[in-house]
């Protein structure tokens, strides 16, 4: 390929919509073109990175025994409500672009294919003997994010990998979600990526377990809480640890003391010589579910510790049996608007009465108390009385006497000790998520119905499970993790050419027959080169050669009557004058190809 045909325009000054690193060097080095909020374009040099990670992740699922094929972009609402996802999906917060066809039919634009994938197995696969299967795609997929930001991290149209597997039974569902976690590992080290695979969060997609494979990165927009030994890691919306012990307060004669304007943990702290992990503290949420009723929540932890929502969320669907569509902290004004009169925030104890509800025009009149392991032991404590201006001190459960769902709803922060071995501790890092699995069990495939025909002759529903890797992503998280100060530094595997080829003088007969030369020798073998065939002086062809990030550079100078040139590595930034034979013979090496 030659430069004066590649449509190459870069940018010299930094866009101003980009705000992180990897997605101003795109727009810079003309990898993409935005055409509106979160929507991109994917250039030509862009598309051909793209190809080789695709050419990359199908020949690692190949080698798994994957199918590919290629499923609808359009979706019948039917489906998803038949998973309970429709809602969760299309009302609030959720990210599905939906429209309604002539007849007026409901549809959404696919964010994920498990719907799809189960009715369309349920409809071909009828016997245990058709089993295991694990089929993929590499599409389009679309997802009306709140926030579209950092280009290609969180876009609303974006390319996706998304597999699924179905199976007999729960022991040959986790022998091939073993197995695609191997296939990712080998896709994401041919990709030359730095990773980690972390415990995370199965989220809307649901599901028994999870893991998410994160790039290491600054600008990530994940928290990875990571062992010291490195033999735990988990987002933090799912990791769990050991929280240190808290100061003992003593057991005494149970009683009431007045706190006059001491609302939060450090003025209660501060005006009383108190320690936070001698507290009960209470918040107040409102979950809103997919059955369209509200839920006022109580939940209870150590004064010292946070509430995780995404936990206390899940908690809250378990207990409910349906999907959380959004949970907040309810305020002052939410019980205005509800006629409630008497809920004293900042002097809540686990022990709010129910019958303060019972004026609440739409919210369920009973709360549902839920409190953290954290203060499951606690002897003796101090909480809200349910009074403005008021707290208990020396109380204890059973004082307490309402019941509650004692769980894990505690934010894991770092230097929080580690569950695998209490020695180590937890590190922090921030990571951008490039690829999930899921053990799905049968949450989809007994809501659609979808069944098959045991050994025993009897019906199951399928065991299954689902893989998802973000190919454009990838690319961006890639640029991400691999630049300088001049520019892209490509992994050699994903670059959009091996080698870039400069003409210092195209005026110089000398150094274009050699160019020539060196180009269709290359092109002959292979590798795959490009040549900047410019009118242009040769400093502005090194910059965007080092913008663009080629890994190998050739340059044809002054030299070129030697039948010199010079060799330069885009990542070491090392440069070496060699003759033709030279420079062959090093990048044979380099690409391991027939020898030119």
């Amino acid at each position: 390929m030659r430069v004066s045909r590649l449509m190459l325009i870069t940018l010299r000054d930094v866009p101003a919509e980009a705000d992180i690193i990897s997605h101003q060097l795109l727009v810079r080095g003309g990898f993409i073109k935005r055409l509106t909020g979160g929507i991109y374009a994917y250039m030509p040099l862009l598309w051909k990175v793209l190809k080789k990670i695709t050419l990359i992740v199908e020949e690692e699922l190949s080698n798994k025994g994957c199918l590919q094929t290629l499923l609808p972009q359009l979706q019948p609402s039917e489906i998803w409500e038949k998973s309970g996802r429709w809602k969760s999906y299309t009302q609030g917060e959720g990210i599905m672009f939906s429209l309604k066809d002539r007849q007026g039919k409901e549809l959404g634009l696919g964010p994920t294919h498990e719907e799809v994938i189960t009715q369309i197995i349920s409809q071909t696969i009828h016997s245990y003997k058709q089993l295991p299967i694990n089929i993929f795609q590499i599409q389009t997929k679309f997802r009306d994010e709140i926030r579209p930001r950092f280009g290609l991290m969180r876009s609303r149209e974006f390319i996706m990998k998304d597999a699924y597997s179905f199976h007999e039974n729960e022991k040959d569902l986790q022998s091939t979600y073993s197995e695609m976690r191997d296939a990712y590992q080998n896709i994401f080290k041919k990709c030359g990526l730095d990773f980690v695979c972390v415990d995370a969060d199965s989220g809307a997609i649901g599901g028994a377990a999870s893991q998410e494979f994160m790039v290491t990165a600054d600008s990530g927009e994940d928290l990875i809480l990571i062992s010291s030994d490195g033999k735990y890691g988990a987002n933090q919306e799912k990791a769990v640890s050991i929280f240190e012990e808290g100061e003992l307060l003593e057991p005494n004669k149970p009683s009431i003391i007045e706190t006059p304007n001491q609302k939060t943990i450090d003025q209660l702290c501060n005006k009383n010589n108190f320690h936070p992990s001698q507290i009960v503290k209470v918040l107040t949420y409102l979950a809103v579910c997919d059955d369209n009723k509200k839920y006022p929540v109580l939940a209870s932890i150590r004064g010292d510790q946070e509430i995780n929502d995404i936990k206390l969320s899940n908690k809250i669907s378990q207990k409910l049996k349906q999907n959380v569509l959004d949970i907040r902290i309810i305020t002052n004004e939410d019980i205005q608007k509800q006629g409630i009169t008497n809920i004293p925030f900042g002097f809540i104890g686990p022990d709010l009465s129910d019958n303060l509800l019972s004026e609440a025009k739409v919210w369920e009149k009973k709360f549902i108390r839920i409190a953290d392991n954290s203060v499951k032991d606690l002897k003796s404590f101090i909480c809200g009385n349910n009074i403005k201006d008021e707290h208990k001190i020396f109380y204890n459960w059973n004082l307490i006497n309402t019941e509650q769902l004692i769980c894990d709803i505690r934010k894991a922060k770092p230097g929080d000790r580690c569950i695998h071995d209490k020695t180590q501790k937890l590190q922090e890092c921030k990571g951008i998520e490039i690829g999930h699995i899921f053990q799905l069990g049968t949450k989809y495939s007994e809501s659609l119905n979808a069944t098959f025909t045991n050994e025993k002759g009897t019906e199951d529903p399928f065991w299954m499970g689902c893989y998802g890797i973000g190919i454009s992503r990838l690319a961006q998280a890639a640029v991400e993790q691999n630049h300088d100060d001049l520019g892209i530094i490509w992994p050699a595997s994903i670059a959009p050419f091996d080698v870039i080829i400069i003409i210092a003088n195209i005026k110089n007969n000398d150094q274009t027959r050699l160019a020539e030369d060196f180009y269709q020798k290359l092109i002959k073998n292979r590798v795959d080169a490009l040549i900047d065939d410019r009118n242009e002086r040769a400093g502005i062809k090194f910059k965007d050669a080092d913008l663009i990030g080629i890994p190998w550079r050739i340059v044809v100078g002054r030299e070129a009557v030697s039948g010199l040139v010079e060799l330069h590595n885009r990542k070491t930034k090392t440069t070496e004058l060699l003759d033709l034979k030279s420079v062959f013979k090093k990048l044979s090496e380099e690409f391991k190809t027939e020898k030119l």
